[in-house]
């Protein structure tokens, strides 16, 4: 496939930070502490991985709740100031929306092909991250997978090869644009042809207490490895021991490797049988019922 120029492609990264929301999510962040734990993560590992970028020209959305407390409205307009963010306040997004505000934002002067990437607000980018999507860009839509990445638990670090991962991004022309939020992560295979990337590790996926979705999964690593091509996102982390990788290997992996099958399963079946929502309220009933025994 022939790439496009990187100058002909406006990139644009689009996160929800704190849209009001229904299902599950909206039963964590309901909680108290959950912003200002969130917030945290978002300046520890998301912003300092957009600074990062090795192409600044990259524009970056931000939607957050209109009745989002004074110190979170002011945390953002100072990452506006500086030319980082554009913060948008709305109650939700819908296409229409969506298009305009990146229409925006980007301006008149745009090149001829728009890419939209997810970032979510607690997790990070490679410093090559833009300037990869850009190569990857083609002349026609695509939604663009960097199957490699690195997930973060609290105390150790994984290598995850996931071909269907949640820092998808779509490469298209201007003119009706639909942007990787057309439909889950998952499902972008259903609306275009897919590109799956490989190569170095593109994203870092951060696992804390009140994750709704993510986990630990991959190759248990040497966080040295990787300092420096996410840096100061794993400075903490120790390089395991022998003893400690051969129990992941041999005992816990395999474990992991059946309870993630059987989850896999289910859920099929109920997407096969309910569809999405169906699926969505199953999480949000599992949710309320484990939270009372939390």
């Amino acid at each position: 496939m022939e790439n496009q120029a990187t100058s002909d492609v406006d990139l644009v990264l689009l996160t929800r930070f704190n849209l009001p929301s229904e299902g599950p999510e909206s039963l964590i962040r309901a909680e108290e502490g959950w912003l200002a734990d969130r917030w945290g993560l978002f300046e520890r590992y998301t912003v300092p991985s957009v600074r990062a970028q090795t192409d600044h020209d990259v524009h970056w959305i931000i939607y957050l709740d209109p009745q989002s407390p004074a110190w979170l409205i002011e945390h953002m307009t100072l990452l506006a100031d500086e030319g980082l963010v554009t913060p948008i306040y709305r109650e939700r997004v819908l296409p229409p929306e969506l298009a305009a505000d990146i229409a925006a934002t980007v301006g008149e002067a745009h090149g001829t092909l728009l890419a939209t990437a997810n970032l979510d607000n607690d997790d990070g980018l490679s410093p090559d991250f833009v300037a990869r999507l850009k190569d990857a860009a083609g002349p026609g839509r695509q939604a663009v997978y960097f199957e490699v990445g690195l997930i973060r638990s609290p105390t150790r670090l994984y290598l995850r090869h996931d071909p269907v991962n949640a820092f998808v991004a779509v490469t298209e022309p201007w003119d009706g644009a639909v942007t990787c939020w057309v439909d889950w992560h998952n499902l972008l295979s259903d609306h275009m042809p897919v590109r799956v990337v490989a190569g170095a590790p593109a994203w870092l996926q951060v696992v804390h207490g009140r994750n709704v979705s993510n986990r630990a999964l991959g190759d248990l690593v040497d966080p040295a490895i990787y300092r420096d091509a996410f840096p100061g996102c794993l400075d903490d982390l120790v390089t395991p021991t022998t003893t400690t990788l051969l129990v992941e290997q041999y005992v816990v992996r395999p474990g992991r490797a059946v309870k993630e099958g059987v989850r896999a399963g289910v859920k099929a079946i109920f997407m096969r049988l309910f569809g999405k929502d169906g699926w969505t309220k199953v999480k949000h009933a599992w949710k309320r019922l484990t939270s009372r025994f939390s």
